[in-house]
């Protein structure tokens, strides 16, 4: 993996190293046996001890298409009611990003509603928090480290770094989604978005409360606990309106409802689509699959080598049970020529290659709410809409 990619990563080629998720169906397939959200409603935004955290640990395989929305939603069909509905409400969060995604697309880089909030900017001469600041040292360390963290750690992070520092959201966004197993601009730019305010119209107020109710050891031990930065809930008042993308009834892309061409040779396999329930991989299990690292996309970005390593593995596994191809490149130069299949991909990267490439199969996205003409101003007004 250093050899082959390590110069297109954040660390570069002698700092690569897996996270804290293994890639691959094998993995994904032993997690979803083993998902438990029994006392998930009590427990999902425990911080502290590790052992106690509720969190099901699924997002890196769902947003790689290891596993689908709707599998895990059928997964937790036994699980207790209060748990079932919480844990459900999350995924249909992660449905309503892709839907607020396959939207707006890079337009949901820009604030959809309001800018930032206004209020307590350069803070702490430039940089979003002090570096003894217990709570924010142990969630920087455990991205870093794992590439992943707990969702409440999430909002702690994005409101220190954009509501109380005043920090550009969007260079805190990207900070986090290069460290990110299951980095995904639709649920990560959004998370940023409701925790600043700038979707949701009401910043989240991160301070000492959170902490020592979800993760009380971090407060005893900070350096910092007798003149604690977020002893106080932030005063940040929303900016100015600014124009955004209309959200108000309207289509939402959803792509083919059925299968659309025949025939193809190869199955063009994309970062959203690495399982073996991929509806163009499993149409003919023996198709030769082909995957392109996207060498200027990597290049730009500047992920963290454990992403690739994820891939990679996902991959490897994919590979024993299929003849597959991996190629470094443009992606369209790449496949120029090739008789492709392809799973329709919710993200404004996949049509423009599409575009280019012109598959000649083209399957369903496994949604777990298929879009139809709805708004998309808020979740709770967009889940109103659904027929599930």
């Amino acid at each position: 993996m250093s050899e082959h990619l390590g110069d297109l990563t954040l660390e570069g080629p002698d700092g690569v190293a897996a996270g804290a998720f293994r890639g691959g169906q094998d993995a994904a397939d032993a997690a979803l046996a083993t998902l438990d959200v029994t006392n998930y409603a009590r427990r999902r935004s425990t911080v502290l001890p590790v052992s106690a955290r509720g969190a099901s640990r699924m997002s890196p395989y769902l947003r790689h298409g290891l596993l689908t929305l709707p599998a895990v939603w059928t997964a937790v069909r036994s699980a207790p009611e209060g748990d079932r509905k919480r844990y459900r409400d999350e995924l249909l969060w992660a449905e309503y990003a892709r839907h607020l995604y396959a939207r707006v697309g890079s337009a949901n880089g820009r604030a959809l509603r309001r800018e930032q909030p206004t209020a307590g900017a350069a803070t702490w001469q430039g940089d979003p928090w002090p570096a003894s600041m217990a709570c924010m040292a142990s969630v920087t360390e455990e991205l870093h480290r794992d590439g992943w963290v707990v969702n409440q750690t999430r909002m702690w992070l994005a409101s220190q770094w954009a509501v109380r520092a005043g920090a550009d959201w969007r260079a805190g966004e990207q900070a986090m989604y290069a460290h990110l197993l299951d980095g995904s601009r639709a649920s990560n730019r959004l998370g940023w978005q409701w925790t600043t305010g700038t979707g949701s119209g009401k910043a989240y107020g991160f301070s000492r409360w959170q902490v020592e109710k979800r993760a009380p050891a971090l407060c005893r031990r900070c350096p910092l606990a007798d003149r604690c930065p977020v002893q106080d809930w932030p005063d940040a008042p929303l900016g100015p309106a600014v124009e955004g993308p209309d959200l108000g009834r309207a289509p939402v892309p959803a792509g083919p409802a059925e299968v659309e061409g025949g025939g193809a040779a190869q199955v063009w396999l994309t970062a959203e689509s690495l399982g073996d329930e991929d509806p163009a991989l499993a149409a003919d299990p023996d198709r030769p699959a082909v995957f392109v690292f996207d060498e200027p996309l990597l290049r730009r970005l500047r992920l963290s080598g454990k992403r690739l390593v994820f891939l990679a593995e996902s991959l490897g596994d994919l590979a024993a049970r299929r003849p597959l191809e991996v190629r470094r490149g443009v992606v369209t130069e790449e496949l120029a020529g090739r008789s492709l299949a392809a799973t329709w991909a919710p993200v404004p990267g996949w049509a423009r290659r599409a575009a280019v490439l012109r598959p000649a199969e083209v399957h369903p996205w496994p949604w777990l709410a298929r879009p139809r003409t709805s708004t998309l101003r808020s979740f709770s007004g967009w889940r109103k809409d659904l027929r599930l």
